[in-house]
């Protein structure tokens, strides 16, 4: 492995299509939804053994499950399009399953097996280690010498990351704000967020984590029910949320991700706009090739732009302007973050 580069954002923001542009690159390991899969406590600050890292690889994310049971599971879950032998009504699906082995290979149940048969038996180690360990130990299964880890909704993350990852590089991957939010809105992970973001602030806690069933019996049923193995899809489907709070929470993302990128080293970091990447894409993905450090190859730019999907762009445009002005009230500070780093 010569490079580790996460690709951080707000999620909604072309990064799925990323990911997709530099799996095709024949020297790039691209690693989808690592961090969004093993979820908050994937990153633990005291040391693994083997046995310890690959429970956090393998046992199933709660959310999720709980997600694909009650009829709105992630577009992203690729696992579940053509199940396998892990299931959420039987085993769980392992978190390493449902995202990022499926980008990997048509047979992610033997990879997850030769994986298992290893990943147990390593010594004691941070856990930054034991993931740099298995990135190289999948650098070698395909033939790939740099790494690009990409998860949305994960701006938040990258102090953790840092603190873990001291020699990664890091993309800041970011949208125009209305079309984000409006995007946002409409998907159900978000929608979730959402609510468990409400949920939490109304128990007062600042973590899910921290959650005790006296917090839980406090909240109204209807948000309760949201932590259970099975819910209502309603209450993340049908649910009116506001669509200006959206615009908000872009707004922190985007403001939380430029406060936490300005401590790492002017060239270990670079920002990339999904519009410029439409407008120039064959500009901007060189530049990302070189930042990330592997060649630009011209049937690899050829491949990309033809992944990009301009028909995304201006959805916002089309609200009422009413709604539109008050979105972009909500967008405006977020906007703000973005100026100033320029």
């Amino acid at each position: 492995m010569r490079t580790l580069t996460f690709v951080v954002g707000t999620g909604r923001s072309g990064s799925t299509a990323l990911s997709h542009i530099v799996n095709a690159h024949p020297d790039v390991l691209s690693l989808s939804e690592l961090m969004a899969s093993v979820g908050s406590d994937g990153l633990p600050v005291e040391e693994l053994d083997g046995g310890e890292f690959w429970r956090l690889l393998a046992e199933p994310n709660r959310v999720f499950d709980a997600m694909t049971r009650s009829g709105v599971p992630l577009p992203e879950f690729v696992y579940i399009r053509e199940p396998g032998r892990f299931g959420v009504e039987t085993t769980g699906i392992p978190a390493l399953s449902l995202m990022v082995l499926p980008h990997l290979t048509d047979d992610p149940d033997g990879l997850f097996d030769e994986l298992e048969a290893e990943v147990p038996r390593w010594p004691a180690r941070s856990a930054g280690e034991h993931y740099e360990a298995l990135f190289r130990t999948l650098c070698a299964r395909f033939g790939r010498g740099a790494v690009v880890e990409r998860s949305g909704y994960s701006t938040h993350l990258v102090p953790r990351l840092r603190a873990a990852f001291p020699r990664a590089r890091f993309v800041h991957l970011f949208r125009d704000g209305p079309d984000c939010a409006l995007s946002m809105s409409r998907h159900v992970g978000f929608r979730m967020i959402y609510l468990l973001r409400e949920l939490r602030d109304r128990a007062g806690v600042r973590e899910m984590r921290e959650l005790t069933e006296e917090h839980v019996r406090a909240l109204p049923p209807e948000m309760s029910a949201l932590l259970g193995p099975r819910f209502d899809p309603a209450l993340v489907r049908d649910r009116d949320l506001p669509l200006e709070d959206f615009g908000a929470l872009w707004s922190e993302l985007v403001a939380e991700g430029e406060e936490s990128l300005r401590e790492v080293p002017a060239d270990m970091r670079t920002r990339l706009s999904y519009e410029d990447l439409l407008d120039a894409p064959r500009e901007e993905l060189t530049r990302l090739a070189e930042f990330i450090g592997v060649e630009p190859l011209p049937q690899w730019l050829d491949a990309g732009s033809d992944l990009l999907d301009s028909g995304r762009r201006g959805a916002s445009r089309r609200l009422p302007s009413r709604e539109l002005d008050a979105l972009k009230e909500r967008c405006a500070p977020g906007v703000r973050a973005l100026a100033a780093a320029r």
